[in-house]
C-alpha cells in the first residue's frame, strides 16, 4: 500500500446548486455560475452534476469541444437530442457516452406526465488530438449484486472512451465489502455514492457524497446499508496539464 493517500470529501449538502421551477442541478465541481476554489476539476473529470427535471419539461445545455459526456438516468427515463440531429431514449439501467470535438447543444426531456426524473451527467475533458464525435449507448444490470460492473474504459470493459478513464457501478447489500484495483497508480479515483451509505478507505460517505483520492493502489469499501449503489471513476490526473 502506498503511504500518504491524499483525499478530499465532497459532501452532498455543500454542492453548488442551480434551480428553476422545473429543473434543479447539484454541482459537485465548479459549473456555470458556481465557482469555488475547493471545487476545481479533478484531473480530466470536469463535471459531475446530479439533475432533476419536472414532468413534461426539458432543459437545453451546451458541450464545449474536446469533451466526453456520460449520461446516466437514476430515476425514470429521459429523452436526449442534440444539435447534430441525434435522438435517444434512456431508462434507468441504461447510459450514454457522447464524445465531441466541437461545441454541441443538447436537450434532455422528461417524457412523463406526472413524475420527476433524476439523472447524473459526467463530463471528461479530452485533450487527445484524435478525438472524434461519437455516440454510444450501453446498459448495466444492478440485479447482479455485490460486484462492480464496468460501464466504460479505454479498451473492452463497458463502452469505449477515447482516453485513459474507467467507470464502474455496483449495488451492494449491507456489510458487503468490495475492492477496486487501480489500473494505473498514477491515476486518481473519484467515488460517488448514488444511494445509501458506504465506508470508503475508512471514510463515511452517504447518498450523493463524493470522494477524490490520489496515491492509491487499491480502493477498499464496505456498504453500510442495503441496496447501496456506488459509482467509481478512475481518472487521469496528469498535473503537467493546465
Amino acid at each position: 500500500m502506498i503511504a500518504q493517500t491524499e483525499g478530499q470529501i465532497y459532501l452532498a449538502g455543500q454542492r453548488g446548486v442551480f434551480q428553476l421551477s422545473e429543473f434543479r442541478s447539484f454541482h459537485t465541481f465548479n459549473f456555470g455560475s458556481y465557482q469555488d476554489e475547493s471545487r476545481a476539476p479533478f484531473g480530466s473529470l470536469e463535471t459531475l452534476n446530479d439533475d432533476t427535471l419536472a414532468a413534461g419539461k426539458s432543459f437545453v445545455m451546451k458541450l464545449e469541444k474536446n469533451t466526453e459526456s456520460i449520461l446516466i438516468p437514476v430515476v425514470g427515463a429521459v429523452a436526449f437530442q442534440n444539435s447534430l440531429g441525434e435522438k435517444r431514449f434512456l431508462e434507468a439501467g441504461q447510459f450514454q457516452i457522447f464524445s465531441t470535438d466541437k461545441p454541441v447543444d443538447y436537450e434532455i426531456s422528461n417524457p412523463y406526465e406526472t413524475e420527476l426524473v433524476n439523472y447524473i451527467q459526467i463530463r471528461l475533458k479530452n485533450n487527445q488530438p484524435q478525438l472524434y464525435t461519437k455516440t454510444q449507448e450501453g446498459s448495466f444490470d444492478l440485479q447482479k449484486r455485490n460486484q462492480l460492473i464496468p460501464i466504460f474504459s479505454p479498451a473492452h470493459a463497458g463502452l469505449k472512451v477515447q482516453q485513459e478513464a474507467y467507470g464502474y457501478i455496483g449495488k451492494y447489500g449491507g456489510r458487503e465489502e468490495g475492492v477496486y484495483h487501480i489500473k494505473n497508480p498514477e491515476n486518481g479515483i473519484f467515488v460517488f455514492i448514488i444511494e445509501g451509505a458506504f465506508e470508503v478507505q475508512n471514510r463515511l460517505l452517504e447518498t450523493r457524497d463524493g470522494l477524490s483520492l490520489l496515491n492509491l493502489e487499491e480502493l477498499e469499501f464496505e456498504a453500510l446499508s442495503n441496496d447501496a449503489i456506488i459509482l467509481i471513476l478512475e481518472i487521469n490526473v496528469d498535473k503537467t496539464e493546465s
